[in-house]
């Protein structure tokens, strides 16, 4: 088994491949490379859809609008950044923070699964409907969020994007609902 030293220098070692990509056009035009950020050995992993402007220019992960929304979220459950891992799909803005095209996802997608591979959570929970395509098609995210269900070894948790409750105010509520089911898995 993985100890939490080596799972920290397999990370590190993928974050160096990761900011060194150039397997499509958004190596152009980023500003910085958004890997993710958090606990090598977390219980629980956050998947969004792909940096915006203010990832692109900190390189770290929600760290806009939504960021403070989900840093509200987490505290909800009694959860830190600290405990957790958050990373999008993409790990590149793509221009205008437009949807992520298909040659785009299929090129980050490895990382991502290197990613889940090494951290090894407990749970993973997609943060809106492009995360949760990775793992279920044919679905939208206002039929299943807050309803787990098993891909593989993991269970996944389909939650709203945080973004979604600053555009939508009634959200917030089902959110926070949806959240409050994270301590279960743990």
């Amino acid at each position: 088994m993985t100890g939490p030293d080596t799972r920290h220098t397999h990370l590190a070692a993928l974050r160096q491949r990761i900011e060194a990509c150039t397997e499509c056009s958004l190596c152009h035009t980023r500003a910085r490379v958004v890997p993710g950020a958090g606990n090598a050995t977390a219980r629980v992993f956050f998947i969004g859809e792909a940096p915006g402007r203010k990832e692109d220019e900190s390189g770290l992960p929600f760290v806009g609008a939504a960021g403070r929304v989900l840093d509200e979220l987490l505290a909800g459950v009694g959860l830190t950044r600290s405990e957790v891992f958050i990373t999008s799909i993409l790990k590149c803005r793509p221009p205008d923070n437009r949807d992520p095209l298909p040659e785009e996802v299929a090129a980050c997608l490895p990382y991502l699964a290197a990613q889940v591979e090494l951290i090894r959570p407990r749970l993973i929970a997609t943060l809106g409907r492009h995360a949760l395509a990775i793992f279920r098609t044919g679905v939208t995210i206002g039929e299943i969020h807050g309803q787990p269900f098993r891909d593989n070894d993991y269970t996944i948790l389909p939650l709203y994007h945080p973004a979604a409750a600053i555009y939508n105010r009634r959200l917030r509520p089902v959110l926070a609902d949806d959240f409050a089911k994270i301590p279960d898995f743990l």
